[in-house]
């Protein structure tokens, strides 16, 4: 992992395991599967659901100021705390925590490589027990979105100067053949299909059967090399709903060192059912 640009924000299965009783490391589970927290988790770790702690429960949008601090305060962290982030699907959704975390400047941060499948195909202990910490006093700062995140009017205007999208989805997501993954319902849009200009670089690529991520050198090759991503042009990445574009802008930002990396959560749920923008098919 040492290969990685920014190796630092991710971590082994082995390296949760020895800090598993540190003090200054919050350990953080983030699923797709709502039943997989409460059947058994890491010893310590607490469970951040992306509906109901991550997002408003009225607007169409993420937690703000307040409601960050007082998620921070609840799992017992302050701003000098480790948070590591694990989870189902690869990580799609602790790629999407921790994304929502940088919103708020928690840049102390970071990933178990190859998540909750990999803790587990390593036969390591996981226990029912919910831990109960000690709440703080988190103040931080208002959300900042400029750096990170794309608005569909910011990708509109991306689209007119050609620049750079990637869709992270299946290809038959890509091609409008289906608004979802094999096996999801097909609903969330009216229209299927992709964002004109957008490469087609599915976020399952990125990663081994374990779950890890690949080798710096792969990921070079399928971005830049195949796809032909330019790691000093702006790049637009975005899914359905957010969670697997988050698995990709980690790839591109903190694996590869990407400069300038946004997530569009909007994604092909907002795209899709917006009048008057294009679409490919």
């Amino acid at each position: 992992m040492s290969d990685y640009a920014k190796s630092e924000v991710l971590v082994s299965t082995e390296w949760v395991a020895e800090h598993l009783n540190d003090p200054n490391v919050r350990i953080i589970e983030s699923n797709e599967d709502a039943l997989l927290y409460p059947s058994g988790h890491i010893a310590g770790a607490v469970e951040v659901d992306w509906t109901t702690d991550l997002n408003h429960q009225v607007v169409r949008d993420y937690i703000d100021k307040e409601g960050f601090e007082a998620l921070a305060s609840r799992i017992g962290i302050t701003p000098e705390t480790t948070v590591v982030f694990y989870g189902d699907k690869s990580n799609w959704w602790a790629t999407y925590a921790f994304w929502v975390f940088q919103l708020f400047g928690h840049s102390n941060a970071k990933v178990m490589n190859g998540g909750r499948k990999k803790w587990e195909d390593e036969k390591r202990d996981l226990t029912r027990d919910v831990p109960h910490y000690t709440a703080t006093q988190y103040t931080a700062p208002e959300r900042d979105d400029s750096q990170l995140r794309a608005f569909r009017d910011y990708v509109l205007k991306h689209v007119e100067k050609n620049g750079q999208l990637v869709d992270v989805r299946s290809p038959a997501e890509f091609s409008g053949e289906k608004l979802h993954m094999q096996g999801y319902p097909q609903e969330g849009a009216m229209r299927g299909g992709h964002i004109p200009g957008a490469k087609s670089i599915p976020w399952s690529r990125a990663v081994n059967d374990d779950g890890t991520f690949k080798s710096r050198q792969e990921l070079e090759k399928l971005y830049q090399e195949e796809r032909g991503l330019d790691p000093k042009k702006e790049v637009v990445a975005y899914c359905r709903i957010g969670e697997r574009s988050s698995h990709t802008w980690f790839v591109l930002k903190y694996l590869l060192g990407f400069e300038n990396v946004r997530n569009y959560d909007g994604s092909w749920t907002e795209w899709g059912n917006s009048v008057g923008v294009p679409i490919e098919r």
